[in-house]
């Protein structure tokens, strides 16, 4: 198992090659990873939709969803949130400031192309319609209160859920093996969702899912709106989450391992 020093030393070079990556693999990679991550949102919440009780359906959806974090990271897959840990080699000055933000821009729409994807081929075939319909009444409803939750909710929920997705690629980065890989990752993640944190990419799932499942199976979507989704959720989560990953993980690790005198 590697140290944390040798984890620190080894998203150095890591990093550095994601900022280097050519756009159109990146952006694949980047649409790979958002489809991941949104497959694993729709089996969370078919497993969890005939569940008996909230705190049932949250640990039901917790032993589900991180199966997309570990499509992304052993398929090798770019995601937005996982590479806020590229200010590691960007504070070693191994890569800079420039290729971080066109990496995290370029990855971050390609994200979102993948969580739409996803959205729109569950909706339309009909996958909503699991459990009487039961199915398509709750996306509806995961997606209205996603997109009415306070800013200042938004954006701490979304500090606290970067720091576990990037606690679940840096502990996989301990491992040499594939086993402890999933082991390693799967808890953090396990850990954001039973907590109810805000993910960035697997909102570009559930809203934009909530939306559809809504137009599809004539739900009626009180609050769910365009304005929701962007400027309620996705923007205060985002900074959210790249203050989790990139400043509380990313720059305090390095602080400790990385930084000279």
């Amino acid at each position: 198992m590697k140290s944390p020093a040798e984890i620190a030393a080894k998203y150095e070079s890591v990093g550095k090659g994601k900022t280097e990556g050519k756009f159109l693999q990146t952006f694949m990679l980047a649409i790979l990873a958002g489809s991941f991550i949104a497959l694993g949102g729709l089996g969370s919440q078919i497993a969890s939709s005939c569940a008996a009780d909230p705190s049932s359906a949250r640990v039901i959806s917790s032993v589900v969803f991180p199966i997309g974090l570990f499509m992304v990271l052993v398929g090798g897959a770019e995601l937005f949130t996982g590479n806020c840990l590229i200010t590691i080699p960007v504070l070693s000055k191994k890569a800079t400031v420039k290729g971080m933000i066109r990496n995290w821009v370029i990855v971050y729409f390609g994200n979102m192309v993948g969580g739409f994807l996803i959205a729109a081929l569950a909706a339309f075939s009909h996958i909503y319609s699991f459990n009487d319909g039961n199915l398509a009444t709750q996306v509806v409803n995961t997606a209205v209160t996603k997109s009415t939750i306070s800013f200042g909710d938004a954006f701490l929920r979304g500090i606290l859920c970067n720091v576990l997705v990037c606690m679940a690629v840096w502990c996989s980065f301990a491992a040499d093996e594939l086993a402890g890989k999933v082991f390693a990752l799967w808890l953090p993640v396990m850990l954001f969702i039973i907590c109810g944190f805000e993910h960035c990419v697997a909102n570009m799932y559930f809203i934009p899912a909530g939306f559809l499942a809504s137009f599809v199976h004539g739900i009626p979507a009180d609050g769910l709106s365009a304005v929701g989704f962007f400027v309620t959720n996705l923007i205060p989560v985002t900074l959210g989450n790249i203050v989790g990953g990139g400043i509380c993980v990313g720059a305090v690790y390095h602080l400790i391992y990385l930084r000279k005198n």
